[in-house]
């Protein structure tokens, strides 16, 4: 029992705490905020045009299937990239590979680009990479 009390306190001191914390950021709106969200509003929008290739397009077929797998290693695998690098989307379908989502830089775009063209069974590399800005 004692120990159930002990967990009810520390669990109210965290959550008051907390609740100190955001007061504090609403008395002071310059005060930085631990996790201070993006706008994806853009990124968002294209993301919703039925033009756009999503994760979900990825056929089901044994041949992209495999193509997709192959990808994903080799990126993975390429230690010289970062974990963001190797985090990318890709869908992969009749030889062509699509890669979406954030990279560190212009150079890390590039590689990951030409990392995913040598494998085999990639026909063409459509880059739609972002390169981070912050």
């Amino acid at each position: 029992m004692r120990n159930i009390r002990m967990l009810g306190i520390a669990v109210l001191t965290s959550a008051s705490a907390l609740m100190s914390l955001s007061a504090i950021a609403l008395d002071n709106p310059a005060a930085p905020v631990a996790s201070a969200s993006a706008d994806n509003t853009k990124i968002n929008e294209r993301d919703k045009s039925p033009e756009t290739i999503k994760p979900t397009d990825q056929p089901n077929n044994s041949v992209d299937i495999k193509l997709a797998a192959a990808v994903r290693s080799a990126i993975v695998n390429d230690k010289a990239l970062s974990i963001t690098a190797h985090n990318v989307k890709l869908v992969a379908a009749n030889g062509v590979v699509t890669l979406r989502g954030p990279v560190n830089s212009q150079g890390e775009k590039e590689k990951v680009a030409q990392c995913v063209a040598r494998v085999a069974g990639v026909s063409k590399v459509d880059n739609e990479l972002d390169v981070k800005t912050n």
